[in-house]
């Protein structure tokens, strides 16, 4: 795919009609013009023209052998999004047809998120739905991220590892699953040379080395081929060409899978193209008995084509030189298909579409992807189950009625049994593998028989631990379905539990009141009815506790920070009375006092007392989180009541404090030297290693004071390796 930069309208027709297809060149013309008139006084970043972009993604959809409204949607692709054009306009001006493409190639921008993962999230969903409606919306949205990768080099180094990352995990996936090849190596390539520029130029300079040496054995053995083939088959069409593997291809073999150069067998291929898939097969004869194959080195992917519908038979055989070599095998029809691969079969030129039944089959992975996100709202989860579903390493397993299964690497027995029937997954027991009783977080592996056991027993279903086993979207999607359905009182009564113990472990203290309406806030921020579908959807793992806590706590420190610090309300003609543990309260007498473990109070931190029903007064520090900023604003001012530390009474208080320090001998011991050698007692002691080398001591100590406190951790930040002492709340 040829990568020179086109910068005007005649450029751009002059690619049109190499390509020989019959275009509509007033409307290309038209959206041509509405381009340069759009984007005009805009440039990249490069500083060059902005409308030389979608110049050159019109180009490379061309190039793909798409039509006149994909030419138009990809010239006018980023006018919606960045100029004063609307959607109105674009279908007003080139019709519905344009104006879809374009809608569903402009990223969601302009809505307010929580997250610039969130924003990712809800584009890439907007971009699938689109294109389960019209594939020509993601070979536009392909188009668009290969011309920026080409272009990416004008942009800051940071922003160029953020998009390579992005185009490594999602778009190339995505160009692969639709089968077309050279957008997929291109962007694969691209993405490593600014990920890992070294390793790149590594591989180029080998390649450039031995490229060569290798081009002469290789055309020696291709004349060899050749001439057999031509006297053993003299009426069969045959076409040869050579084939060098991507530099991305190569990395992921020398660097994910520890492998040397030479000892990459399938770098340089010949590939033979025929007639008929009989002659496909007489070729291999033929092939092996010119040269030795080597073993575990044959595929049929005739027989079981790739998921992206790539069809060819791959060997490696050793010639007399001793070099291994790939030959791959296929018809002149695998041989589009494995070039262009959706596109080749997409006929908008005649105005109809390529064997509808066929075609729906083909893109029924993206609607199922749609159909496993539909539920989800984190955006982390999406991008990262979408990831998995769009893997480019599969896995073909075969159930005992012969049946093949095709799965991403890594997939388990639960994944194999809902891939089945939902049913089968539901009633799953147990399975076999090769006959013989595996567990089901066995990884399923290329040609292995697997016999899911099932039970009839009614009411039996899905473990809520097979959301943890599964690697699947579609096998999660599933279970929660089944839970939704099945479970929904038991549910609401595990979620509920869940999010108030997760609410009490992380010291958010909300009144029932309160509780109620954040939780029916929190429902719709989910797109929920009301708060007991928030509880049911922890319950049957579509929210995770993990993903939302931190959010609440944020809004609950947000809201405590928001209020203005308070004036203690007055209470008058009250004694002061003395509790029994060193705290004096207002206007009560030697009641029960209790030190709250969220802020940990110690002599000499300013408090407040806080009137519990049934458990006496809680003492918290004055600037803990569970303290209204301004008590006469608060739901209850009365039950807060003026509290003191008692000067005349001398008590010692447990504190925890954590230690950050160096990871080395005998940090530990001295630490506990220099507590003792004060005379300290330590309750307990723990460390944990870091992975940048350091390690956290956490202990909790006895202290009479904030000022004895004090004393204690500047004692120890004296030992050496320590960094930072700090006081915590636990």
């Amino acid at each position: 795919m040829t990568d020179i930069e086109i910068k005007n309208l005649n450029e751009l027709k002059q690619v049109m009609e190499n390509y020989g297809s019959n275009y509509d060149f007033a409307m290309v013309e038209k959206a041509f013009t509405l381009c340069v008139n759009a984007h005009r006084g805009q440039k990249r970043i490069s500083g060059e023209d902005y409308y030389y972009h979608p110049f050159n993604v019109a180009k490379i959809v061309i190039s793909l052998g798409m039509d006149s409204q994909s030419i138009a949607a990809s010239l006018l692709h980023d006018v919606v999004e960045d100029t004063e054009y609307t959607l109105e306009d674009i279908k007003e001006m080139f019709g519905d047809e344009v104006a879809l493409l374009v809608d569903g190639v402009t990223k969601i921008g302009r809505l307010n998120f929580s997250t610039k993962e969130q924003q990712q999230a809800e584009s890439l969903r907007k971009m699938l739905i689109a294109m389960g409606q019209d594939i020509r919306v993601i070979i536009i949205k392909l188009a668009d991220r290969l011309h920026n990768m080409r272009t990416i080099d004008a942009m800051r180094e940071q922003k160029q590892r953020d998009i390579s990352v992005e185009t490594l995990e999602i778009y190339a996936p995505i160009a692969h699953r639709l089968g077309i090849r050279p957008v997929k190596e291109e962007l694969e390539d691209l993405a490593i040379k600014h990920l890992d520029p070294i390793a790149y130029h590594d591989i180029e300079d080998l390649l450039m080395h031995r490229k060569q040496h290798r081009e002469q054995i290789l055309n020696e053995i291709k004349s060899r081929i050749e001439e057999r083939l031509r006297e053993e088959m003299p009426n069969v069409t045959l076409s040869f060409q050579g084939r060098v593997k991507s530099i991305h291809g190569i990395y992921r073999k020398m660097y994910i899978q520890n492998r040397d150069f030479d000892e990459i067998y399938d770098i340089y291929a010949i590939r033979i193209i025929t007639d008929t898939v009989a002659d496909c097969y007489n070729i291999l004869g033929i092939m092996h008995d010119m040269f030795r194959p080597i073993p575990n080195r044959f595929k049929d992917y005739i027989s079981t084509p790739k998921p992206n519908m790539y069809q060819s038979l791959h060997t490696t055989v050793i010639g007399r030189s001793g070099i291994p070599f790939e030959i791959q095998i296929r018809t002149f029809e695998m041989h589009h298909t494995a070039e262009f691969g959706i596109a080749a079969h997409w006929k908008y030129k005649e105005g109809i579409k390529d064997n509808d039944k066929k075609l729906e089959e083909r893109l029924a992975w993206v609607r199922q992807i749609i159909e496993n996100q539909e539920a989800t709202d984190d955006g982390s989860e999406l991008i990262r189950n979408i990831k998995v579903d769009l893997s480019q390493e599969d896995v073909f397993a075969v159930t005992p009625k012969g049946d093949v299964i095709n799965l991403p690497l890594g997939a388990t027995i639960v994944d194999f049994a809902f891939q089945i029937h939902s049913a089968v997954g539901v009633r799953m027991v147990g399975a076999k593998v090769d006959g013989k009783i595996v567990p089901i977080n066995h990884e399923v592996k290329t040609g292995e028989v697997i016999e899911i056991l099932t039970t009839n027993q009614a009411g039996h279903g899905p473990s809520r631990d097979w959301l943890n086993i599964a690697v699947t979207s579609s096998a999660k999607a599933k279970i929660r379905s089944w839970f939704k359905k099945e479970k929904r009182s038991e549910n609401i009564a595990t979620g509920k539990a869940d999010f108030e113990k997760e609410l009490r472990r992380n010291n958010i203290d909300i009144n029932d009141d309160e509780l109620e309406a954040y939780v029916e806030d929190l429902a719709r921020r989910h797109r929920l009815q009301n708060g007991e579908e928030f509880y049911a959807a922890i319950g049957y793992g579509g929210i995770l506790l993990s993903k939302i806590i931190p959010r609440v706590k944020d809004d609950f420190n947000k809201k405590a920070a928001e209020k203005k610090q308070p004036e203690i309300v007055p209470i008058n003609e009250i004694r002061s009375k003395k509790s029994s543990d060193g705290v004096i309260v207002e206007g009560v007498d030697n009641c029960l006092i209790k030190f709250s473990h969220c802020c940990n109070p110690l002599p000499g931190d300013d408090i407040i007392g806080y009137i519990t029903r049934g458990h006496g007064v809680s003492i918290h520090k004055r600037d803990c989180n569970n303290v209204p900023v301004n008590i006469a604003d608060s739901p209850e001012p009365a039950r807060w009541i003026t509290a003191y530390w008692d000067g005349s009474k001398s008590e010692s208080f447990t504190s925890t404090l954590r230690a950050t320090a160096i990871d080395r001998q005998g940090i530990l011991i001295e630490i506990m030297n220099a507590v003792n050698n004060m005379r300290v007692p330590i309750h307990s002691i723990s460390a944990r290693q870091l992975k940048n080398g350091n390690c956290t001591v956490i202990l909790t100590i006895s202290a009479e004071s904030v000022e004895h406190l004090n004393s204690i951790i500047m004692r120890i930040e004296k030992v050496s390796g320590i960094f930072s002492v700090e006081r915590i709340n636990q």
